[in-house]
């Protein structure tokens, strides 16, 4: 049996969802795994996993905070959300003695120009993403009442290309017992017939509110902006399981469909420390029966949520539908780490036999590996387009500033220019993360920049006859090798661990965006090379927020990771400049860094683009185009001329 959700409260008959949505009929000669008795099965995997801490946990130090000068005292603004059983929702480590003095014009300046962001107010993470109809829909955490997080609906926003955004009356309001203490991250699956389901996590009246699982659906199918949504009578459809925190349990997948004829979907928790993903089955997306086990785990990690589970070609051709297994598919899981906000993944092979996945490298497992962006980005979301057959993810980046910032400039956070994923079959061991070509539609003028030396120390402007807040950029860095050979043993451990100004032998090199003429205000993106005693060597991408602003309520430190730069290939990076947003992409997209910034000098006509070289002892050569980027004009669809 599928868990019972009259544990909750009364629920009516499954009959009560319209005829058209009884979804996938159960078949009498379906094979059917045995359920989960009590949490045996996840207690065991955990059991398992726990004992292979030692071997295979591996956590990577994070970057240093950068400091300015003057050591500021550390505020903290109220906690959002912890208390209410999810991710800590404000910036809580920013530095500052009081708050910065921002005039009008500097906060109307960091209001993005082709990012997705609502109107005003509070947004957080992306939910549901799917194309029907002609239109490309994104739904996504919304507070409507404040610049705060609280009141979580599901905003809801319509394009064509993925670009141009048009507003839309919210989606889901929390207005049952079920989610009225927030309508919360879900997914949703369409099916073979065109039918569209959406999973949610909702949060309930209950004395101790308990994180429960429920199922919507459009009102009208037939209407491509799909305006009205049916929250499902007999909601909850899952309830935390016994041995499961019911604080612990959130953020269902997009379904996919296993050999047996059943649905799944995966969802996180965690056991003690070790984040997990419990898989659930169905065959009507009404009733769900708990498997045995968990589809992994990982000890040390934490509570898991927004879980993303999804297929890569191993050729790296194309993105696949969410239920594509076999012969030349890896499975990509992901996983958003609660203590510390931070979105990982792994590559790995997925058992739909026995509903396991393994990573192809433990030492790289979900949680102490590979991060799906090394700066501000958490609660990534996927899907697969079927208009274009690609796979594509959003991420929420959140704000750095203080809370009396945003309630002051009236919104906080923004969406990621949506990104196509491919598996990476030159490495073979990551993802590669690019911005999806409707962007180029903005491109306006350009400019290009060939073959220009970088001797050590040197700083170069370019000159782009024009504002540099909304660009895109491509560089490509060429050094000289023969003196890398020549040279010793250097900076052996280098990890992206201090500030651009530091001189290192082989770096930094790259470009200072966002900067005024006294480069009072920067932030450089740049690559940094280091040689290990054998030879061999490190190549690392970092962006550097330590002297981005002025103002001292901000974040300031250091984001990066080490980068593939694979035999044959020179240094590269695409960069998106708009306003207070900085999207790096390195070696097309194998490591990406999102920065949140908060220039006070270096905005509107004051920006500069710069490339610099402060190594010690290499000459770097740069080509660089640039181009000036248009608005996307983001603005409320006209529902008046339907």
């Amino acid at each position: 049996m599928g868990m019972d959700a009259h544990a909750l409260g009364d629920v009516e008959d499954e009959a009560s969802i319209p005829s058209s949505y009884t979804l996938l009929p159960s078949h009498p000669d379906t094979p059917q795994r045995r359920p989960l008795s009590g949490i045996v099965g996840i207690i065991a995997s955990v059991m398992f996993l726990t004992s292979l801490v030692g071997l295979i946990y591996k956590q990577g130090p994070e970057s240093p905070v950068m400091h300015p000068p003057h050591s500021p005292q550390k505020l903290d603004p109220p906690s959002r959300g912890v208390s209410e059983g999810v991710s800590e929702k404000s910036f809580r480590p920013f530095l500052g003695d009081s708050p910065y003095n921002w005039t009008e014009a500097m906060l109307a300046w960091q209001r993005t120009a082709y990012h997705f962001q609502p109107e005003k107010n509070w947004m957080n993470d992306p939910d549901g993403p799917l194309f029907h109809m002609g239109w490309y829909h994104l739904f996504y955490q919304y507070n409507p009442d404040s610049a705060i997080w609280g009141n979580i609906t599901w905003g809801h926003a319509v394009s064509t290309d993925l670009i141009h955004w048009l507003y839309l009356p919210l989606a889901m309001v929390p207005d049952s017992w079920f989610d009225i203490n927030g309508v919360w991250t879900g997914s949703a699956t369409i099916l073979p017939d065109g039918q569209i389901v959406i999973l949610y996590t909702g949060d309930t009246d209950t004395v101790d509110a308990v994180q429960v699982q429920n199922l919507a659906y459009p009102a009208n199918l037939s209407d491509p902006l799909l305006l009205d949504w049916v929250k499902y009578p007999g909601n909850p459809v899952i309830v935390p399981p016994p041995g499961i925190n019911s604080s612990e349990f959130r953020d269902p997948t997009t379904a996919w469909f296993g050999p047996d004829g059943t649905w799944r979907i995966t969802l996180g928790s965690k056991v003690n420390t070790t984040g997990i993903s419990l898989v659930y089955q169905t065959t009507n997306f009404t009733s769900y029966e708990l498997l045995d086990g968990v589809l992994h785990g990982v000890p040390g990690t934490g509570m898991w949520e927004c879980v993303d589970f999804y297929p890569v070609a191993i050729d790296g051709s194309t993105g696949l539908d969410t239920s594509v297994n076999g012969p030349g598919v890896k499975h990509v899981l992901k996983a958003s780490l609660d203590d510390n906000k931070h979105d990982y993944y792994a590559v790995g092979t997925y058992d739909a036999v026995n509903d396991r996945w393994t990573p192809d490298n433990p030492e790289e497992d979900v949680g102490i590996g590979l991060r799906v962006d090394y700066g501000r980005f958490y609660a990534s979301k996927s899907f697969y387009d079927q208009n274009k057959k690609r796979r594509i993810l959003w991420g929420w980046i959140a704000e750095t500033d203080s809370e009396d910032d945003d309630i002051e400039k009236g919104w906080a956070s923004v969406q990621t220019i949506p990104r196509t994923i491919v598996f990476d079959n030159k490495t073979g061991t990551n993802i590669l993360q690019w911005p999806v070509e409707e962007i180029e539609s903005l491109r306006l003028n350009k400019t290009e920049f060939q073959g220009i030396e970088l001797a050590p120390g040197s700083i170069v402007p370019l000159d782009i006859n024009g504002t540099a807040t909304q660009l895109d950029i491509t560089a490509e860095f060429e050094v000289d090798t023969e003196t890398i050979l020549d040279l010793d043993a250097t900076d052996v451990s280098y990890n992206c661990s201090g500030a651009a100004a530091e001189r290192g032998t082989l770096g930094p090199f790259g470009l200072l965006v966002l900067a005024n003429d006294a480069l009072d205000e920067l932030t450089p993106i740049y690559f940094y090379i280091a040689k290990a005693t054998d030879g061999t060597l490190k190549n690392f991408f970092c962006a550097d927020k330590t002297r981005s602003s002025m103002a001292t309520s901000v974040e300031r430190r250091v984001y990066g990771s080490e980068v593939p730069v694979l035999d044959g290939e020179n240094f590269s990076m695409r960069v998106l400049v708009d306003h207070s947003i900085v999207e790096s992409f390195a070696q097309g997209g194998r490591t990406v860094i999102t920065s949140r910034i908060y220039p006070t000098q270096a905005i509107y006509g004051a920006a500069r683009l710069f490339l610099f070289n402060n190594a010690t002892q290499v000459n770097v050569t740069a080509t660089v185009n640039v181009w000036q980027l248009n608005s996307a004009f983001i603005h409320p669809y006209p529902l008046d001329q339907i």
